[in-house]
């Protein structure tokens, strides 16, 4: 008997982007991460975190977070579900909805964990291509009749939006679970939570990774109709939020005052950033988060991905259909963004 699934050894794992050791002297514009601290708010309260709250289990269901989260968006606290990162809740999804015979459907290229969760469930999956300007493919994802759709919005790696009407006609053709995983919806102008109100069948996801500035601390969020909560309850691990993720978490959604400041920079810069990049021959596409996705006017992304790590700058190549040409580069300070400017002009020019 072999010791793993036949899908499990045939599955190729999830690639993080590179992550180097804290201290090492580069310039990371790979994973999206905020370039600027979290809430002061925050750092004190991990300060304050005592032995009773590590030596105990923590609440099942994150309770502090969740009740800061709801008072924040203005949804009763069973609309929400707590996870180790917006990826946990991810998986919960599949776990409870996808399967042999299930289908799993989202347009690509997009965020590609969602290829390696369906295949760890053994379901099928339908990819449904963009067009060159990223518009939401709603009839082809419709008539694939899924399960599950997920739409990632703003998606990634183009950073671009589907409007309200677009999700919501897709939302109306669906008989199974729509997500929109809102994981850049801070540095977007819009978002879709007014949907998990008007469909039951539509989950919305939030993370704290890019606009709280806590993607070390692993915490994020779905909010949906209880009933389908109630659902997802079933297939969570036990204790999946840890109690100092919940504590911290709590604080940081509450300063929403320091997130808007941070949000409001990162926009500002990816402004700047956008007509550098157009003045130097590079075709950026309209981003709402906190990176741009780019082509180079010679299409030797790779090539320039090699020669911007060799000179400390990591931006993010991925060898996938329809991004071969291109490169995600997220947001960084000014002096980041600065530096990877001079930069590609030598490199360019």
């Amino acid at each position: 008997m072999k010791r793993f699934r036949a899908a499990i050894e045939a599955l190729s794992a999830y690639t993080p982007g590179e992550q180097p050791a804290l201290g090492t002297r580069v310039i990371k514009l790979n994973t999206n991460e905020n370039p600027y601290p979290p809430s002061p708010n925050v750092i004190e309260a991990l300060r304050k975190i005592g032995g009773e709250e590590l030596r105990r289990y923590p609440h099942p269901f994150a309770e502090e977070f969740r009740q800061s989260a709801s008072e924040i968006l203005r949804v009763e606290p069973s609309w929400i579900l707590v996870g180790n990162g917006s990826d946990d809740l991810l998986t919960m999804l599949m776990r409870a909805v996808a399967g042999p015979g299930r289908t799993v459907a989202y347009p690509v290229p997009t965020y590609v964990l969602y290829r390696t969760l369906a295949a760890i469930q053994e379901a099928p999956v339908v990819e449904v291509p963009f067009d060159e300007r990223y518009e939401l493919p709603v009839s082809a994802l419709a008539d694939a009749d899924p399960a599950l759709t997920l739409v990632a919005n703003p998606n990634s790696p183009s950073g671009t939006c589907a409007s309200t009407d677009r999700l919501t006609d897709l939302a109306v053709r669906l008989k199974g679970i729509l997500v929109i995983d809102e994981a850049y919806v801070e540095f977007a102008d819009a978002n879709a939570l007014e949907l998990v109100r008007k469909f039951d069948n539509v989950v919305v996801l939030r993370t704290l990774s890019k606009s709280h500035s806590l993607a070390g601390l692993r915490l994020g969020f779905g909010i949906a109709n209880p009933a389908l909560i109630h659902e997802l309850t079933k297939v969570k691990d036990s204790y999946n939020v840890d109690a100092v993720a919940a504590h911290v978490g709590a604080w940081a959604v509450r300063d929403t005052a320091h997130t808007l400041a941070n949000v409001s920079r990162i926009r500002e810069s990816r402004t700047k950033l956008t007509n550098q990049l157009t003045s130097l021959g590079f075709r950026v596409w309209p981003s709402q988060a906190n990176f741009v996705l780019v082509r180079p006017s010679e299409g030797n992304a790779r090539d320039l991905y090699e020669a911007l790590k060799q000179r400390g700058i990591l931006v993010r190549y991925f060898n996938e259909i329809g991004l071969k040409d291109k490169l995600r580069i997220s947001i960084g300070t000014d002096e980041e963004n600065t530096v990877l400017m001079n930069t590609l002009k030598e490199l360019v020019i």
